[in-house]
C-alpha cells in the first residue's frame, strides 16, 4: 500500500477544505436544536461534485476511486460541522447510489444516478424494520408478484433521508418461508401509490439528518424498479454494507482530526493554576490518546478503501474493523473533547457536546459495533 497521496488527490483535499469552510453554517446550533436539515448546503455539495464521486461519469459521477473519495469525505468532516449533513451525503452514496450503479439495470442507472449525483433528487435505504434491526434477514415486509407489478407491503423504520428523499432503495421478501433467499430489493419513488412516509424520528444526535418510517400498503412498483434478479438482494445488501462499513466513517475521522487541533489550542489558550492546562499531564495524555485514534483511524480507513479498490477478498473484513475501531475511536474523542473543556465542552455554545451526540450513532448505524465483532470473529472462524 503506498502511503503518499498524488498531487492531483492533494489539491482536491484542499479545495474541498476551502469548499467545507465558505459553506454557511453559522446556524447550525439553531438548526441541530430544531431538526431542521439543510437542502442548500447538500445541492452546494452535490454542485461541487462530491456526492457523485465515485460514480461514472456516464451517469454525472466525478469517475473518483474509493482511496480518493474517502480522502474527499475525510475532507468534508474536517472543514464542516455538520455531521449530519455528511452522514446523510455518505449514506446515500453508499446504501442508494452504490447498489444502483452495481446491480441496477441500464435503464435504472441512467433514471436515478444522474439526479442523485446533481443533487436534484435524495435517495434512502429501507432495510431495517420494528422486528428487524441486526436480524436483518428476518424481516416482514411482503412483495407480491401481480403482472408487471410487484405489490409490496410492511414498514421500515430508522430510514435516514426519509423525509426529505425522492427515491427509496427498498427491500421486501417474495417468500419469508426462504430466508434470505426470497430477499428482493426495489427501486420506489415517493410519489408511489401505497407508499407514504412516516411522521419524523426524533433522535439524540445527527439532528440536521432527518429519519423517519416508510409505510407500504398495497404498493404497487413495476417489475422494471425491481434491482437485480427475484431472491438475489442478500447479495446486494451484504455487498451494499461492505461498502458502507469501509467508507461511511470517513468524515468522522476528518471530525476527529478538527477535535485534536481545536482542543490542542484550547489547551494552549487555557489557563489554570498560572499555566496553561496543556502543561498539566492530564490534559496532554488526552491529547496524545486522541492523536493516536486518529493516526491508527486513517490507517484502518485507507486499508479498507485500498483492500477494496483492489478487490482483496479480506476487503469484508477489512471493512468491519475499520467500522469498529473508528466508531468507537470517534465517541471517545468527543468526549474527551467535552472533559478537555470542562464545564463549557458541557455547554452547547461550545459545539463539542453535539459532536459527542453524534457519535454514538456511528456506534450503531451500517450495523451495531456488537455485530461488527460478530464479523470479525466469524473471518476467525468462530
Amino acid at each position: 500500500m503506498e502511503f503518499s497521496w498524488s498531487k492531483e488527490q492533494l489539491e482536491l483535499r484542499d479545495a474541498i477544505i476551502a469548499f467545507g469552510r465558505r459553506m454557511s453554517t453559522d446556524d447550525l446550533v439553531g438548526r441541530d436544536r430544531d431538526e431542521i436539515f439543510a437542502r442548500d448546503l447538500w445541492s452546494q455539495c452535490a454542485d461541487f461534485g462530491l456526492i457523485g464521486l465515485p460514480f461514472p461519469e456516464e451517469y454525472g459521477g466525478g469517475g473518483s476511486d474509493v482511496l480518493t473519495t474517502v480522502l474527499a469525505m475525510e475532507s468534508l468532516g474536517y472543514a464542516c460541522k455538520d455531521s449530519g449533513l455528511t452522514f446523510g451525503i455518505n449514506a446515500q452514496m453508499w446504501s442508494v447510489m452504490m447498489p444502483i450503479n452495481r446491480f441496477g439495470s441500464e435503464d435504472q442507472k441512467r433514471r436515478y444516478l444522474p439526479r442523485l449525483c446533481s443533487g436534484e433528487w435524495i435517495g434512502a435505504h429501507g432495510m431495517s424494520e420494528p422486528d428487524s434491526g441486526s436480524d436483518a434477514f428476518s424481516l416482514r415486509t411482503t412483495a407480491r408478484r401481480d403482472g408487471d407489478c410487484y405489490v409490496l407491503n410492511g414498514t421500515k423504520t430508522f430510514v435516514s433521508n426519509a423525509p426529505v428523499a425522492d427515491m427509496f432503495v427498498v427491500f421486501a421478501s417474495i417468500d419469508r418461508s426462504l430466508g434470505a433467499l426470497g430477499l428482493t430489493a426495489f427501486i420506489v419513488e415517493r410519489d408511489t401509490p401505497g407508499f407514504r412516509v412516516g411522521k419524523p424520528i426524533e433522535k439524540m444526535g445527527l439532528r440536521t439528518s432527518p429519519m423517519a418510517e416508510l409505510i407500504m400498503e398495497d404498493c404497487r412498483v413495476s417489475v422494471a424498479n425491481r434491482i437485480g434478479r427475484e431472491g438475489r438482494a442478500a447479495g446486494i445488501f451484504n455487498d451494499s454494507m461492505e461498502w458502507e462499513r469501509g467508507c461511511i466513517l470517513a468524515s468522522c475521522v476528518g471530525g476527529m482530526q478538527r477535535q485534536l487541533e481545536e482542543g490542542s489550542e484550547y489547551a494552549r489558550n487555557r489557563e489554570q493554576f498560572g499555566q496553561p492546562i496543556g502543561k498539566f499531564g492530564s490534559v496532554s495524555q488526552r491529547l496524545v490518546a486522541m492523536k493516536t485514534r486518529l493516526e491508527l483511524s486513517r490507517l484502518a480507513l485507507y486499508r479498507a478503501a485500498w483492500m477494496k479498490m483492489n478487490g482483496d477478498p479480506a476487503a469484508g473484513e477489512a471493512a468491519a474493523v475499520a467500522k469498529l475501531y473508528i466508531s468507537d475511536a470517534w465517541t471517545q474523542t468527543c468526549l474527551d473533547a467535552v472533559q478537555l473543556r470542562g464545564g463549557y465542552g458541557f455547554m452547547t455554545d461550545y459545539e463539542v457536546e453535539r459532536d459527542l451526540r453524534n457519535a454514538v450513532g456511528s456506534t450503531l448505524y451500517s450495523g451495531t459495533s456488537d455485530i461488527q465483532r460478530a464479523l470479525i470473529a466469524r473471518s476467525l472462524g468462530f
